[in-house]
């Protein structure tokens, strides 16, 4: 349940409530391919997602990527939140495909982040065009130097409408498998490496925030969990902070093809890297 629990500090809150907030239904790799993702409840059917209700954090399939590659991921379902920050973070597998790879015992790095919308005067949040337009993707660029192995790819939305109050984070992870193809040798250090859940407290300033509605001025947020891995921010121009403030627009950015499996179908600057995180409708997603 690594990848599929809503929440993480309170204790098992009900499936059917992810479900009602959205999954992801479709990954995609650069502008060349689509991947569909199992939809709730169906049978489950060769993807690179797992089936969000089986209680399995793995899935059938793995897609070959590079490094540099943009992935795309569509959550569908009515998103019903607007304030909140979004995480990717990834762990290599020991194994060619993740599919005995123990996630209880993985270690992830944090590969993108993403809060409020830069220079908006409201404070406004990128999850809140999940919120308001159908079928919009959230974006993130892999890094250009990361190290060839299989990996799980865990890209996490955190809505944050009930902050102001202990426990009121909700927590809506989807993890897709993923081999990184090339010759990076960009690898985590130990310091940057964090367990899930675990990663995160119900006092961390990112998970309680009382302020969050606060307009004028409009506060720094402190996005949980650890820095963006040394190896990433070495690789690119964008920010590392783990602190933004605030104060940019989406943009439209989008190559592989799918090897299914064998086996089975921080710191204190501002701002959330641009370079890294995008926002696209999902009519480019060929939705």
């Amino acid at each position: 349940m690594i990848c599929l629990r809503r929440v993480l500090l309170l204790p098992l809150l009900a499936l059917p409530s992810v479900l009602g907030h959205g999954f992801v239904w479709k990954v995609g790799i650069d502008a060349a391919q689509t991947l569909i993702g199992n939809i709730p409840n169906a049978k489950p059917t060769g993807s690179i997602v797992p089936q969000i209700n089986s209680g399995d954090p793995f899935a059938e399939d793995i897609v070959d990527v590079n490094p540099g590659d943009n992935m795309s991921f569509l959550w569908v379902a009515v998103w019903p939140h607007s304030i909140g920050s979004m995480l990717t973070c990834m762990t290599a597998c020991p194994d060619s495909d993740c599919s005995t790879f123990n996630s209880s015992n993985a270690k992830w790095c944090k590969i993108a982040q993403v809060g409020r919308i830069p220079n908006d005067s409201q404070g406004a949040w990128f999850q809140n065009f999940l919120y308001t337009a159908d079928g919009v993707l959230a974006d993130v660029t892999l890094p250009t130097n990361i190290a060839p192995a299989p990996y799980l790819i865990r890209h996490e939305i955190i809505a944050l409408q009930l902050v102001t109050i202990l426990g009121g984070a909700e927590f809506h992870p989807s993890c897709s498998q993923i081999r990184v193809g090339g010759s990076g040798t960009g690898v985590p250090t130990d310091d940057g490496l964090v367990t899930l859940p675990g990663a995160y407290s119900d006092t961390d300033p990112g998970i309680l925030v009382p302020d969050i509605f606060s307009v004028d001025p409009v506060p720094a947020y402190t996005f949980p969990g650890p820095a963006i891995a040394s190896f990433v921010t070495a690789s690119s121009s964008g920010s590392n902070s783990g602190t933004e403030t605030g104060s940019g627009t989406p943009s439209a950015t989008g190559s592989r093809s799918t090897s299914p499996s064998t086996t089975a179908p921080a710191s204190s600057s501002p701002t959330s890297s641009s370079k890294t995180w995008k926002l696209k409708r999902a009519d480019e997603f060929g939705v």
